[in-house]
C-alpha cells in the first residue's frame, strides 16, 4: 500500500479532534505538519474527562530507520511533540529541555501507533511529562519523559514576532 494511500487510524470513537498549538495559523509542525505525507502523519485528539492529550500516528516509508522499520529518531519526535502538545493544549507555552525515551519495540513502517501524553508535574517554570506510544492491542512499543520550561512573555512574544515577519 503506498503512503498516499494509507487507511485512516482507528480511533476511540469519544476522542475529539483538536489543535494543540494555538496561533500557528497556516503554518505547521516538523512532526505534524505534513498530514498527507510520507513521512508522518500524527493527529490530535482530547478524550472528554481526560487530562491526556492523545494522538494517532503513522510511520511511512519516509521515516525508516532500519529496514523496513520507523527511525528512532521519529518514535523519539512524535513523543517530543505529544508531550509538548499537551503542555500547549493546556496553556503551558514551552520548548523542550530533555527528553528521555526508551523504545521497547521496533516498529514497522505503516503502523498506526496511539500515543498519549500528559503533565506529570509544574514547578514554577518546569514542566515534567510523560508519553507512550502503543499499538491497536495496547502493547508499549516506547514511552518518554520531557522536561520543558514554560516561555517567558517576552519570548513568547519573540516567537509571535518572528512568525509575523515569516508569513
Amino acid at each position: 500500500m503506498s503512503a498516499r494511500h494509507a487507511p485512516a487510524p482507528h480511533r476511540d470513537p469519544t476522542w475529539v479532534p483538536v489543535t494543540p498549538f494555538p496561533g500557528l495559523g497556516h503554518r505547521r509542525s516538523f512532526i505534524s505538519g505534513d498530514p498527507d505525507g510520507h513521512r508522518l502523519r500524527v493527529a490530535y485528539f482530547e478524550k472528554p474527562g481526560s487530562t491526556h492529550l492523545f494522538a494517532k500516528a503513522w510511520f511511512g516509508p519516509g521515516a525508516e530507520g532500519p529496514p523496513g522499520a520507523a527511525h528512532g529518531g521519529a518514535v523519539m519526535g512524535v513523543l517530543d511533540e505529544v508531550m509538548g502538545a499537551a503542555c500547549w493544549h493546556h496553556e503551558l507555552p514551552v520548548v523542550l529541555a530533555r527528553l528521555t525515551t526508551n523504545v521497547r519495540h521496533t516498529i514497522p513502517l505503516g503502523t498506526d501507533t496511539t500515543c498519549e501524553g500528559w503533565i506529570a508535574q509544574v514547578d514554577g517554570r518546569k514542566v515534567t511529562t510523560h508519553a507512550r506510544m502503543y499499538d491497536d492491542a495496547h502493547h508499549v512499543l516506547a514511552d518518554a519523559e520531557g522536561l520543558f520550561v514554560i516561555l517567558k512573555p517576552e519570548q513568547l512574544e519573540a516567537f509571535a514576532e518572528h512568525r509575523q515577519t515569516k508569513t
